[in-house]
């Protein structure tokens, strides 16, 4: 059996060796990203204490039936530390039950009785079946456009702001079975200029341009969403952010 123990000793070495490569790479930070969300807290966070929480190291939004947190409007947790232009969103979410999404390039309209109302693109995402990697114009801070792309559509605004499909990224029912219900998902949104693209677990879900010069939005916040309706629990972690300029 001896002439056995250097070649398995061998290969155990290397496969060790393999093992902590893997591990190395995978704790490698993210090269030009930055962390919006330090795990613990809601520093750097601004929204209604009563809605908004940290939990299980994760950003936590509640609503449900009692007076504090039975919402009668969509409110958010909105990013202090700045405004985003051209940029790169990473983060991850898990949600049960309702609707929600990530404002972005978007604008704070005011404080309703539950919080921040928010208006703007919105990276749309639920706990059903529709709505989730849409593009969505919230509150009509992009234009009153409404659903701006449906999931899988490639899809230009001109500039006389009518808007015009071009293309398909695959099939709606397709992409939707890719993304995990009542489970932690990834999520990733890229804004560079006119061109605004949206990713759940590495497929994409739409590919837009937006060339309307009268409604088209160059700048503005980041701000996370509860909405209005069913008792809701959704979650947000990994938040990182890196800018394209």
């Amino acid at each position: 059996m001896k002439q056995f123990t250097r070649p398995l000793a061998l290969l155990c070495a290397v496969a060790l060796l393999i093992l902590v490569a893997a591990v190395t790479r995978a704790a490698e930070p993210e090269t030009g990203f930055k962390a919006l969300f330090n795990g613990r807290d809601l520093t750097g966070w601004d929204g209604n204490p009563k809605l908004w929480s940290v939990k299980d190291g994760a950003i936590t939004g509640v609503t449900g039936t009692n007076t504090d947190n039975k919402i009668s409007h969509n409110t958010f947790l909105v990013w202090t530390n700045g405004e985003v232009s051209d940029f790169e969103l990473r983060f991850s979410y898990r949600i049960v039950s309702g609707n929600s999404g990530v404002q972005y390039r978007s604008k704070v309209t005011g404080k309703g009785a539950f919080g921040p109302r928010v208006a703007g693109y919105q990276a749309d995402f639920e706990a059903g079946k529709t709505y989730s990697g849409i593009l969505y114009d919230e509150g009509g801070g992009a234009g009153g456009r409404g659903i701006m792309a449906q999931r899988g559509e490639k899809v230009m605004w001109g500039e006389d702001c009518k808007k015009q499909v071009t293309g398909k990224l695959g099939d709606s029912k397709e992409i939707q079975a890719k993304i995990k219900h009542e489970d932690w998902n990834d999520y990733v949104i890229i804004a560079n200029d006119h061109h605004l693209q949206h990713f759940i677990n590495g497929v994409q879900t739409i590919d837009l341009t937006d060339d309307c010069e009268e409604k088209h939005v160059h700048d503005g916040v980041l701000a996370l969403q509860i909405h209005q309706g069913p008792p809701m629990t959704v979650q947000f972690r990994d938040i990182r952010l890196k800018e394209l300029k």
